[in-house]
């Protein structure tokens, strides 16, 4: 059978997006209603009862154009939404139940409405398994946030995404791409590595993204390349451990008791003979010791050189003088 993939399609013209997602509507769901009721339950804390029982009328009016039913029960300190007859789109729930995670984690309602909308996902980071020692967690947590939480904002701006930093966990809302850089920035930040760099960065691609000349080329050589600093001011180990020469062979085996006797001459002297010539060895030894010492008792009986008599004269005469004075 011929192919067809180069037959010629007059439908598909250049001007089509075909990147391009179109909304999702009652009319594309002929079938109607879902066949099974889903359902998801999510708990808040103490705290947010005052809040959540504000916002819920705009939240239960959003979701009922969705077909998602929603319950808030204050006695449990729970947020239910489930499925309906009415409910046209498959992914209404699982966009319902990122709402009142969203919800539950401190977000304001209007920010967490955005997740109904086809284009916006959200992303709950949790940070504190990221870091063992609490301290130093909060000081990073606080680091992500910046002075008068400058710096979050300044990551809000750059990746289009709103973010809220409650507890242990991070809360972003926005577009894929947006919540993919939001996640990346925030886990940099918990290794210890100071956010302000990856600000930098996000601030020249945005610039190069403007260029139509650098759409399809590599941007490596205009981003921002930080080396690692060594906190150790010492450059040298204290201990330099010089490496040998490798040799193959092993090294030469020490002579033995036997060898030494063969180059002395004495392996095949008598016992008789061995035993008279260490004696000898021994006397001499003995005797130049006994010289030593008798040479220091010696020393005890050498007079000490005396002056002469002008010499004691001199020094007569320098003793009067300085009683006269």
């Amino acid at each position: 059978m011929p192919s067809t993939n180069n037959a010629p399609k007059p439908w598909d013209t250049d001007d089509i997006d075909k990147w391009k997602i179109d909304p999702f509507l009652p009319s594309d769901n002929v079938s109607g209603g879902l066949a099974e009721e889903s359902s998801f339950i999510v708990l808040f804390p103490k705290y947010r009862e005052v809040y959540l029982r504000e916002a819920w009328p705009g939240v239960t009016k959003a979701l009922k154009n969705l077909g998602i039913a929603c319950t808030l029960d204050l006695i449990n300190g729970s947020m239910e939404v489930k499925t309906g007859t009415k409910t046209w789109d498959p992914a209404a729930i699982l966009k319902a139940r990122d709402l009142v995670k969203l919800l539950a984690r401190s977000v304001p309602a209007p920010e967490a409405l955005r997740i109904l909308q086809d284009d916006v996902a959200a992303d709950v980071i949790k940070i504190r398994n990221l870091v063992n020692n609490k301290e130093k967690f909060i000081k990073r947590r606080q680091r992500l946030l910046g002075p008068n939480a400058a710096t979050l904002k300044a990551l809000q701006l750059l990746t289009g995404t709103y973010i809220q930093v409650q507890g242990n966990t991070v809360s972003a809302i926005g577009g894929y791409k947006g919540l993919k850089e939001v996640r990346r920035v925030v886990e940099d930040t918990m290794r210890n590595i100071h956010p302000i760099y990856q600000i930098k960065e996000l601030m020249v691609k945005r610039e190069l993204a403007k260029d139509p000349l650098l759409k399809n080329e590599s941007w490596d050589r205009f981003l921002p390349n930080y080396k690692k600093r060594s906190l150790s001011k010492r450059l040298k180990p204290h201990k330099i451990s010089e490496k040998k020469a490798y040799t193959p062979f092993p090294p030469a085996a020490e002579p033995s008791k036997v060898d030494l006797q063969l180059e002395a001459g004495e392996y095949h002297i008598g016992r008789e003979a061995k035993k008279r010539i260490a004696q000898e060895e021994r006397m001499e030894k003995q005797k130049i010791k006994k010289e030593e010492k008798k040479r220091e008792r010696e020393k005890d009986f050498i007079a000490p050189d005396e002056p002469v008599d002008g010499e004691r004269k001199k020094k007569k005469r320098k003793t009067k003088v300085q009683d006269e004075e």
